[in-house]
């Protein structure tokens, strides 16, 4: 048997892979963390499987169900929201089926601010605005962030930003990026993305926290940070610049008589 990590995706039903969602639809045992995957995607698992919300489950219950199925030679769709290589808590689930020597693959999922940047129409890298996104979070009541990775240290590259687990944490959010962003820097605040009570509060750094009191959001939102939201002044990339000449493309006019391929961006 095997058992099937699968990233169901940020909350849309339909944004699960095809593979995950075939996998899903034949495996006889499938777990599944109900607190953010929807429903309809489980809904499609056989009708004879044990299909178990591990929301209320830890560590040790889950993997005994592993266990019972793996006795069994059952498969099993254990299935994460978005990627399960992003806070997924996958890695110790991992560890234990090594020990087992139970086997398992991995299906990857929509991350949450893949989702969110495609309902916001934004492209998280501009040219020479921002070209690098750092996937964070602040230390709450979950484990502490590593020293060289706070907003302290991570604020210094003004990148994008896609902070995770930290929407009660805003003060801190905006006083440790003040110095690097500015308060007037954009700031979109995703709340459950791409559900159907998805809601998108664009607002800035200094005016945040008062925008998520006003909603009365507490938990399950995404804060983006960055200049990229909202702006319109860059440059064209050189992807598709006639003047840039590739090695699928030359320059200019030549184009026209060699034909034109999409180039992996330099």
């Amino acid at each position: 048997m095997t058992v099937y990590f699968i990233g169901a995706g940020p909350g849309a039903a339909d944004l699960i892979t095809v593979r995950g969602q075939k996998l899903v639809e034949r495996c006889p045992v499938c777990l599944y963390a109900g607190s953010l995957v929807p429903a309809e995607i489980v809904q499609s698992a056989p009708a004879d499987a044990r299909v178990m919300d591990t929301a209320p489950m830890h560590l040790d219950a889950i993997i005994g169900e592993i266990e019972k199925a793996h006795g069994l030679g059952q498969d099993v769709a254990r299935v994460h929201s978005g990627d399960p290589s992003i806070y997924g808590a996958t890695a110790e689930q991992m560890r234990r089926l090594d020990a087992l020597g139970i086997d398992y693959e991995i299906v990857p999922g929509v991350p949450a601010f893949a989702g969110a940047a495609a309902k916001l129409k934004a492209e998280l890298t501009l040219p020479e605005i921002a070209q690098t996104i750092i996937i964070t979070r602040t230390g709450m009541k979950a484990s502490a962030m590593p020293e060289h990775e706070t907003l302290e240290v991570l604020g210094q590259s003004r990148a994008t930003l896609a902070i995770h687990l930290s929407i009660r944490n805003l003060d801190y959010v905006r006083r440790t990026l003040k110095p690097f962003y500015g308060e007037d820097c954009p700031v979109v605040i995703a709340y459950r993305a791409t559900w159907p009570d998805e809601l998108y509060i664009r607002t800035t750094l200094a005016g945040m926290k008062e925008a998520v009191r006003q909603h009365k959001i507490t938990r399950t939102a995404l804060i983006l940070v960055g200049r990229v939201f909202g702006e319109a002044h860059f440059r064209d990339s050189d992807l598709y610049n006639a003047d840039y000449a590739h090695v699928l493309r030359n320059r200019g006019k030549k184009q026209a008589r060699t034909g034109n391929a999409d180039a992996a961006r330099p």
